[in-house]
């Protein structure tokens, strides 16, 4: 179809709203599913891999901290904004790295400040971002993958699966995009804390997730603390026990959603592979080889699967061999799926029976209960997943 044919498609006041958005993202706008990447991401470099690169072209190293400070504090968009740098090697840096950060989409905004957003990859691929406002800090989670494998049964990210493990840059890009928005609302604002709980298993694409934290961690790009950042996996095994070994302070958790192996099969098809006999253990020595580092366990309340008073008896008695803490988390219902929240009652009841048996157990404050703020819900609804 010819240029103008489209132009005046999207001009037609018989053209419906949906078909102009349609046609905005799809075809004029953002990448057409399928793009290939034929350059690196400058944003997918560590610091210290930046500066061999530099060396490897013929540059000093003290480059790639000028890179850093105009790509971290001074957060420009192209390298023709970088004055300090020479025009010829500014070419030079054109025809090496791309410079692309995912575009936002989609962006709704809850009540109680929670903000999601829908961003488009160089590929065509879409991934959903969130920043949460807590009294302690703002909080971006992280999507680590395009799509899910893991088929968790009450999760919505689960209902589109895996196409490929985002890039280290694509995750730093996200916490960009998401930094910017939040100091263009409040300039005294800025994220201080990064949770990978967003689509996707964090093990599943561990090397890219483990130089996304390092990049984050580093002094001369966000300076997050490696105490403000925590890693999510629903239990693969082998990332557990590498990551307690990278010498890092950032925080794991564990999703673990399950006392036994009966009802965590049902609600977890991971646990066929890393059952509960491997996975405690596993976790034991994470604790040992991290010098003690604390686990988080995350638990949804499903009701009447997974939150009766024996069900917390013998979580406690599972977790009790462990150094860990329970998040108790209410379910954000998904329409597709078959499981309901447990009443707030119930919650409280399980939360006090932890805590009689020593475990120490908080609830998760619910954010964007009115934009569908649970992993995964607005991706699948934008590709009519669910409804």
């Amino acid at each position: 179809m010819a240029e103008v044919e489209k132009r005046n498609i999207i001009a037609s006041e018989e053209a419906t709203e949906e078909e102009k958005t349609s046609y905005l993202l799809h075809k004029q706008v953002f990448p057409k599913i399928g793009a290939k990447q034929d350059k690196p991401s400058i944003y997918d470099y560590k610091l210290e891999d930046l500066e061999q690169k530099m060396v490897e072209m013929g540059q000093k190293k003290f480059r790639a901290r000028q890179l850093y400070k105009w790509l971290y504090e001074k957060r420009v968009h192209s390298f023709d904004e970088m004055t300090d740098v020479s025009k010829g090697f500014r070419e030079v840096l054109k025809q090496t790295f791309n410079i692309y950060r995912p575009k936002v989409i989609i962006e709704e905004d809850s009540k109680d400040g929670t903000v999601k957003t829908l961003s488009r990859l160089f590929d065509g691929s879409d991934i959903e971002t969130v920043l949460m406002r807590y009294e302690y800090g703002d909080s971006v989670c992280v999507t680590s993958e395009v799509g899910c494998n893991m088929g968790c049964e009450f999760c919505a990210s689960g209902l589109i699966k895996k196409s490929r493990g985002l890039t280290a840059g694509e995750m730093v890009a996200q916490v960009l995009n998401m930094d910017e928005a939040l100091r263009a609302k409040d300039p005294t604002s800025h994220v201080t804390h990064i949770v990978v709980m967003g689509i996707g298993e964090p093990m599943d694409n561990y090397q890219n997730v483990m130089d996304f934290v390092k990049i984050m961690n580093s002094p001369y790009a966000l300076a997050i603390g490696a105490r403000h950042i925590t890693v999510s996996t629903c239990g693969v095994i082998p990332g557990i026990l590498k990551f307690g070994k990278e010498g890092l302070q950032v925080n794991l958790a564990i999703s673990l959603h399950a006392p036994n192996n009966e009802i965590r099969q049902k609600i977890m098809p991971i646990n066929r592979a890393f059952p509960l006999e491997k996975l405690i253990p596993a976790i034991q020595q994470y604790t040992k080889d991290s010098g003690g580092r604390l686990v988080t366990y995350e638990y949804i309340l499903l009701k009447g699967i997974n939150d009766s008073p024996e069900c917390a008896l013998e979580l406690a008695n599972l977790i009790k061999p462990t150094f860990g803490f329970v998040n108790l988390i209410p379910y954000n219902p998904v329409k597709e799926k078959p499981y309901e929240r447990s009443d707030w009652q119930t919650v409280k009841t399980f939360q006090t029976i932890l805590m009689r048996h020593g475990i120490k157990t908080t609830v998760r404050k619910e954010f964007g209960t009115d934009i569908d703020a649970a992993c995964g819900q607005l991706r699948a609804r934008h590709e009519k997943v669910i409804k």
